[in-house]
């Protein structure tokens, strides 16, 4: 049995949070800015970052769900 000082200092593993509601949809409305800005760059930038026309313009035809884990957090 945990004691209640195990669970007062972290010591109760448990799963992180996905942050509630709000912080979803902040984070799909930021995911989905950053992506039709992304369709917006010049040629020129493009090319500083390095993708093309083709790769800027599918990227920024996904989806707000469609997104790496990483940027999930």
């Amino acid at each position: 049995m945990l004691s209640l000082m195990d669970t007062f200092f972290g010591r109760l593993s448990t799963t992180p949070s996905r942050g509630t509601a709000l912080d979803r949809l902040n984070a799909a409305m930021a995911l989905h800015r950053s992506r039709m800005q992304l369709a917006a760059l010049d040629q020129h930038l493009l090319e500083d970052i390095g993708i093309d026309r083709t790769t800027a313009a599918q990227e920024a035809a996904r989806p707000v769900w469609d997104a790496p884990s990483s940027w999930r957090q």
